[in-house]
């Protein structure tokens, strides 16, 4: 069984040491956990370098917490995939109420980190104990986490004469957290964008699949002075992306 270390000297009742996982919400006393945020409710897009992640933890209580231990964890009870744990700081923002907050480092040149890792399945862990003995604890869902993607473009002729042809590439690539760099994401629909000079409202062209490099090619008519750019709806895996836009002048 996956088991949640107990930090510090906690109580006679929690004197085991170990919490099994899935945790069932415990509470003793008054002690009761209202609100768990992990990076501030949004994904965590993870390229080839170090995220910092934060994590807080706000409890009501009537007495000051001695006591917290954070976990953000993947996996299940026999399967534990990747664990991040460290103990919290805790202050009181208002009466009744304790804020504990820690952040963690991923590091996807770990071998924590894998591609198979990438979506949901993620929890957030929280232990909390009080001076007083009350305590509290359970695992919450946690936000996705997900494979940073880049994409470019590039319109051309700059300048070019009204009639002529434009030819807009791009490269969709994907962080491949097994190797640390990022590859061409292959097969992935891209859609062609152009917001005319004086619009602010982008327009969709076309919709074109990248090669086995994840590049992007087509030639479209000039029209118009304005703005072409490529955007990538994205996966529960791997976030959404779109370019700026890049001006082409029309003569």
């Amino acid at each position: 069984m996956r088991t949640h270390v107990i930090v510090g000297a906690l109580s006679a009742a929690l004197a085991v040491g170990v919490l099994t996982a899935p945790a069932v919400h415990a509470v003793r006393g008054d002690l009761a956990i209202t609100k768990v945020v992990v990076n501030g409710g949004k994904p965590i897009v993870l390229g080839t370098g170090t995220k910092t992640v934060s994590f807080s933890v706000t409890a009501r209580t009537d007495s000051p917490i001695r006591e917290s231990f954070l976990e953000l964890w993947h996996g299940t009870d026999g399967d534990l995939n990747a664990s991040f744990h460290r103990t919290g700081t805790c202050t009181a923002p208002s009466a009744g109420l304790t804020t504990c907050s820690t952040s963690f480092h991923l590091d996807p040149k770990s071998d924590v980190i894998s591609n198979s890792l990438a979506g949901g399945g993620w929890k957030a862990y929280a232990q909390l104990e009080a001076k007083d003995g009350d305590y509290a604890n359970g695992d919450y869902p946690a936000v996705r986490v997900q494979r940073a993607a880049s994409l470019t473009v590039n319109a051309a002729p700059e300048p070019v004469a009204k009639g002529k042809p434009v030819t807009v590439t791009g490269r969709l690539l994907l962080a491949d957290w097994n190797a640390n760099k990022y590859r061409g994401y292959s097969g992935q629909s891209v859609k062609l964008q152009f917001r005319k000079s004086g619009s602010s409202t982008y327009t969709t062209l076309k919709t074109l699949k990248t090669d086995s490099s994840g590049d992007l090619r087509t030639t479209v008519t000039a029209s118009a002075d304005g703005y072409w750019r490529w955007t990538f709806a994205g996966w529960s895996t791997v976030p959404a992306v779109t370019t700026a836009g890049d001006f082409v002048d029309v003569r």
